[in-house]
């Protein structure tokens, strides 16, 4: 018992870790376009989405239910062997989510937990530990549907802030009192993480506490202690902020115009906030990544860079297994060796953390530098630097050239004249 006990407070340090990373992993899905477009500072843009993140945390646990008692079948598990298993799946996700920051790409935290957490159980215990109507339902089809939607809705909001406002049509900054929408949107969408991001961290606490016997498995609601936990965790990571990520959201999908980062944050807001109502466990970065976008269709002008918007989407699919195997790998040693191998898994989950760590120094990324480049791994659409020319604007080039023409031609015949 002594020994299940160590295990649970491993996982339970393990899973803050991941819900640590989950935040300066995600920060970039709130803030990433108000810092692109300078409607907030950002330090400022960080400390206010970690607050909101805090805040949001307490709002919901319906997605904290879906992970504790929907996905994983707690009653078709030894529940002593569950959670050391829960412990792989942590390294699983960890380990991706920390190969992403490093890389710059906006792939899911959340795709990454239930990979690892699929894979370690399908080692464990076998398909029969997955309850698989509850993946497909409330994790694959969210995965699809989320942000195809979030950008449908980003693209119909930029036409229409476009179309309202476009006598501000030759304004450099492209309807800059959208900056000021920006600062209430961008909130909005800090505080629907927090109602859905921070509640996966604490559904995993809850389940390996329900596994020991630590809390009823007929509640499967989280404790106060499990909720100020998390809520602090992801508050701490968002406020360290995930430069690199921001900047390939900022500034890597779309040259992000004021109204553009109105409407996408407007959408990704709406779409997480009714998702989390419902349960649905989505991928917060990929609704930003499709609002985003979405948003970059809108504006006059745009071209898609369908390759490189190609490589992002395969990096989402990729999310899922990868992660998945890496849990499962850290499953069999937990197999094989028993506490042993939750050992060797520690020491390799630190290993790992530490590795990619000192590594991201060579090419440190921070809050004075994110807006300086874009990040290849982000580039995927190519706008102008201005909008392009009205009817009326082409005709007076038009007709200036034509003058211009004349006016050469005449110079050119008194010059022969002479």
């Amino acid at each position: 018992m002594e020994t299940a006990a160590l295990i649970v407070v491993l996982v339970i340090l393990l899973a803050l870790f991941f819900d640590f990373t989950n935040g300066f992993h995600d920060t970039a899905n709130a803030m990433a376009t108000p810092i692109a477009t300078g409607a907030l500072k950002p330090k400022t843009a960080v400390l206010l989405a970690a607050l909101l993140n805090l805040v949001g945390a307490f709002l919901s646990t319906e997605v904290a239910k879906t992970i504790s008692g929907g996905m994983i079948r707690e009653d078709e598990i030894n529940h002593s062997l569950m959670p050391s298993l829960i412990f792989a799946g942590l390294i699983g996700a960890i380990t991706w989510n920390m190969l992403t920051w490093l890389l710059g790409l906006p792939s899911s935290s959340s795709h990454a937990l239930f990979g690892g957490l699929i894979g370690a159980t399908l080692v464990g215990v076998g398909v029969s530990g997955i309850d698989f109507g509850i993946v497909i339902s409330k994790v694959i089809l969210p995965a699809f549907i989320a942000p195809l939607t979030a950008g449908i809705i980003a693209f119909s909001a930029t036409k229409i802030a476009y179309a309202v406002t476009r006598r501000y049509d030759n304004k450099p900054d492209g309807r800059s009192g959208f900056r000021w929408g920006q600062i209430f949107t961008s909130s909005l969408v800090a505080l629907a993480h927090g109602t859905n991001d921070a509640q996966k961290t604490m559904g995993v606490i809850t389940l390996a506490l329900i596994t020991v016997g630590w809390q009823s498995a007929a509640h499967h609601e989280p404790q106060l202690w499990v909720i100020i936990a998390c809520a602090f965790t992801i508050a701490l990571g968002t406020y360290l902020g995930g430069w690199r990520i921001i900047r390939t959201l900022g500034k890597g999908l779309t040259d992000v115009k004021p109204a553009q980062g109105f409407s996408a944050e407007s959408s990704t807001a709406a779409t997480i906030l009714a998702s989390s109502a419902f349960g649905f466990a989505l991928s917060t970065t990929q609704v930003a990544s499709g609002s985003v976008i979405g948003s970059g269709l809108g504006r006059r002008g745009s071209t898609v860079r369908w390759r490189t918007a190609g490589r992002i989407g395969i990096g989402w699919l990729l999310t899922l297994p990868a992660a998945g195997a890496v849990g499962a790998l850290a499953a069999l040693l937990v197999v094989w060796l028993g506490n042993l191998g939750v050992i060797i898994g520690a020491v390799f989950a630190l290993v790992i953390i530490l590795g990619l760590f000192l590594y991201s120094k060579r090419d440190e990324v921070t809050h004075a530098n994110a807006m300086s480049d874009v990040a290849e791994s982000g580039r995927a659409i190519d706008l102008p630097d201005s909008p392009p020319p009205t009817r009326r604007q082409e005709r007076a080039a038009q007709a200036k050239a034509k003058a211009k023409a004349k006016a050469e031609a005449r110079s050119a015949k008194k010059e022969d004249e002479r």
